[in-house]
């Protein structure tokens, strides 16, 4: 099993929700979550800031994101991968970033079940 984890655009959730669920994946947690990248907050969409303290004197500004987080099979990680690549790529600075962790184990508390039963 393995943990997808996609941080992208806030305009992009809708969009990406309805792609996984349309290629077979409906279960997804979403987070609204700032950040930036190596382009240090430089975007072209008005910036957001944790703390207020830091957009004065020139100080990094947080862009805000949506991360998606899912757990998997190990042989659906590429086409979870694929998915949200495709339909969040603009080929513009701020599309986002794809994480892949290993998942130990999963339970469902409501059942029991465990590994992949559980996802």
């Amino acid at each position: 099993m393995k943990e997808v984890i996609a941080i992208i655009r806030m305009n992009a959730i809708q969009k990406t929700k309805r792609a996984l669920a349309d290629a077979g994946f409906p279960s997804v947690t979403v987070e609204r979550v700032f950040g930036r990248g190596k382009q240090k907050g430089l975007h072209l969409f008005p910036p957001a800031s944790i703390n207020p303290e830091d957009s004065k004197g020139g100080g990094m500004r947080y862009v805000p994101k949506r991360m998606l987080t899912m757990v998997v099979s190990d042989d659906k990680v590429g086409q979870v991968i694929e998915t949200i690549m495709k339909t969040n790529r603009t080929g513009m600075i701020g599309d986002g970033r794809i994480f892949v962790c290993p998942v130990k184990e999963a339970i469902r508390v409501r059942t029991g079940e465990r590994g992949e039963e559980a996802i």
